[in-house]
């Protein structure tokens, strides 16, 4: 049996740390997707910038435009409950956990069902669901940036996030302004660009092949699962 010293190692492995960001990466690109899609094809918010669903949901009151505020706050509590339900799935960081510790891919497994039920939803409607369709899917994409943004949080790294980039931009340029070296400016970056591609990517599905959004949301996050599955076996190999 290994020794603690040595799956100690294993946790801070550079190899380790390497694929996790790569992985971080398809989280993020997920997320930009399926914020894509809330904005062209749900009703035209956010399923996981609550900010943003926020001032929808005020102007939606203000100007009296109820469609708006109702999405909007359907939204929220969906994104709300599923950060809430990740939390409890995924829990804290602890001492001595691993480079991605078993919980956070069981919060995953989680969103990787809410995103199957969407892609069952959008093909039974043939990729055009109507006003009542876009509300399941936009509460079933929000559950499960919801259940994804809480489950990140067990890595316990400052500042980071695969769903609202606010933080990720404004951590940056703190340090920046501050003459530090940003921690992790690589990674904020690469994810940055990540959630840019996908929902670029998103947007011209959308429009070219809609029947394949489904594909683009629930992708990315079963092939997290797979790699992650094969870390984690890596390492139950060497501890034996």
């Amino acid at each position: 049996m290994a020794s603690s010293a040595v799956v100690e190692a294993l946790v801070t492995s550079p190899k380790y740390v390497r694929r996790r960001h790569r992985l971080l990466l398809l989280l993020a690109f997920a997320s930009g997707a399926i914020d894509a899609v809330g904005l062209l094809a749900l009703g035209g918010v956010f399923t996981s910038v609550m900010t943003g669903n926020m001032i929808f949901l005020g102007t939606g009151m203000a100007t009296g435009d109820q469609d708006a505020a109702i999405r909007a706050f359907i939204a929220i509590c969906a994104f709300m409950t599923g950060a809430f339900v990740g939390a409890r799935i995924a829990g804290s960081p602890r001492t001595g956990d691993q480079c991605w510790p078993r919980a956070v891919s069981v919060a995953l497994c989680l969103e990787l069902v809410l995103l199957l039920g969407f892609s069952v939803v959008w093909w039974f409607s043939d990729a055009k669901p109507g006003a009542e369709l876009q509300l399941v899917l936009l509460v079933a994409d929000a559950l499960a940036l919801g259940v994804q943004s809480s489950a990140i949080l067990r890595f316990g790294i400052r500042g980071l996030s695969t769903t609202y980039m606010t933080g990720t931009l404004t951590s940056v340029m703190s340090a920046l302004a501050a003459g530090r070296h940003p921690s992790n400016w690589v990674l904020s970056v690469q994810i940055l660009a990540s959630v840019v591609c996908g929902g670029g990517m998103a947007a011209v599905v959308h429009s070219s092949a809609p029947a394949a959004i489904p594909a683009l949301q629930f992708g990315p996050i079963l092939l997290v699962l797979l790699v992650a599955r094969t870390v984690r076996d890596d390492r139950s190999d060497l501890r034996d």
